[in-house]
């Protein structure tokens, strides 16, 4: 089972109004994108990891870990979808159209090992592939433009898609390349998965595998760190 992972870090940070990209603010004693490769590193099925940089990016080469020769980095496109096809085309004379391909956002820092694990052994003998998710706790409500509520939507069959997200390499860079030629939008490999008709597995994982997008995710991740940490003591 050949697995490759894609780290998609080629956010500039624009909806966390930050001068720096919030992979690379600080989260307790590293930065957020040190934190996650931390626990990318520690899965030892993973064979290479892919961090796709935007390229004006200044920040990568200071950071101060020293990265075994696994981890590569490629530039990455203006949308996730085209970093994520930039790093499956650099895999291109290395993977087998079956090998997987395990893409998880720099900013989800506390995904836990043991929830990786699971989404490869759930998936091993999968055809397609899946993702990590939780099932919705909240009320739905669907709005109109004027913030107007307009019906409630059954939370029974809903889930929120998390990362990582894995599928075989050939469908993967099969199902970006008709996003990208067709300019459409997707905002997860699952969804573009979706568009050619295959259908993928929910693998359920910890809820606490947040995405840091604002100021107070960056907290609240501190602090889902350091209880991992102590739960791990």
């Amino acid at each position: 089972m050949t697995i490759w992972a894609i780290l998609p870090a080629a956010g500039i940070g624009r909806r966390m109004g930050s001068i720096t990209p919030k992979q690379y603010l600080s989260l307790n004693d590293a930065t957020v994108i040190e934190s996650t490769l931390r626990r990318l590193l520690n899965i030892v099925s993973i064979k290479e990891i892919v961090v796709v940089l935007n390229e004006t990016d200044s920040y990568w080469s200071s950071l101060k870990t020293s990265y075994p020769k696994s981890v590569r980095t490629v530039i990455g496109g203006d949308q996730r979808y085209q970093s994520v096809l930039n790093g499956l085309n650099s895999l291109e004379e290395k993977a087998e159209v079956s090998d997987w391909v395990l893409v998880h956002d720099a900013v989800r820092p506390c995904v836990r090992e043991a929830d990786i694990e699971k989404l490869i052994a759930t998936l091993k003998f999968h055809a397609i592939g899946g993702v990590l998710g939780s099932p919705v706790a909240d009320t739905l409500k669907e709005v109109n433009e004027q913030a107007e509520i307009q019906r409630t939507i059954d939370r029974s069959n809903c889930w929120s898609a998390l990362t990582p997200q894995m599928f075989r390499y050939g469908i993967l860079r099969e199902a970006l390349e008709v996003v990208a030629s067709q300019g459409l939008v997707v905002t997860d490999e699952a969804a573009a998965i979706e568009l050619l008709g295959h259908v993928a597995l929910m693998v359920k994982g910890k809820t606490d595998n947040i995405k840091i997008t604002t100021d107070a995710d960056l907290e609240l991740a501190g602090k889902i760190l350091e209880l991992q940490q102590s739960e791990a003591s």
